[in-house]
């Protein structure tokens, strides 16, 4: 008896913080989410330290089935700095991405490629939660520089539900009440 309930203990244990694997939106439809799109929140990371605002991510369908992605922010003097990288589609799911901002003749190498995937999408294509696997990295895009405070409430249970801990969450534009 003892050893089927240290067993069961173990297995619980075992469960507690687990998440569920991460997934794309079903159906992403590339030329809708082209454009550009405002950065309301996202988790911190390396690559967007110096930014302090009007941060932006714009998206063109290439020829080639690629995305160009031009990422641009406001920095601490003001002045907007801005990445051009492309996007390709990983795998078969059209919201499963990778992007890289290195040079192209480095394109071959796996290591320059990123995730990025869609992970909840409006319907009307007015915001969107950008993640990869691991959940190290999010964001929250908006085709307006600002939400009101329901949208914000929202992505942030919707984030919470993918299982991202949002207590580093930068608030980039705060909602509009």
């Amino acid at each position: 008896m003892f050893r089927s309930l240290f067993v069961t203990v173990l297995l619980a244990a075992g469960t507690v913080g687990a998440k569920e694997p991460l997934q794309p939106v079903p159906g992403l439809d590339i030329n809708r989410y082209s454009g550009t799109w405002y950065e309301i929140a996202r988790l911190p990371n390396r690559f967007e330290d110096q930014c302090v605002g009007d941060v932006t991510a714009t998206y063109t369908p290439l020829q080639s089935g690629r995305i160009q992605v031009v990422n641009a922010c406001r920095n601490a003097d003001g002045e907007i700095e801005a990445v051009e990288g492309q996007a390709r589609k990983s795998g078969r799911h059209l919201a499963k991405l990778e992007v890289r901002f290195a040079p192209a003749w480095l394109g071959w190498l796996p290591f320059v490629w990123a995730d990025y995937w869609v992970v909840a999408l409006d319907p009307d294509y007015r915001w969107a939660i950008v993640g990869e696997p691991d959940r190290k990295y999010l964001w929250f895009l908006a085709r307006e520089p600002a939400v009101d405070r329901a949208t914000f409430d929202e992505l942030r249970a919707r984030a919470t539900a993918l299982g991202f801990d949002l207590d580093a969450l930068v608030v980039v534009s705060p909602p509009a009440d």
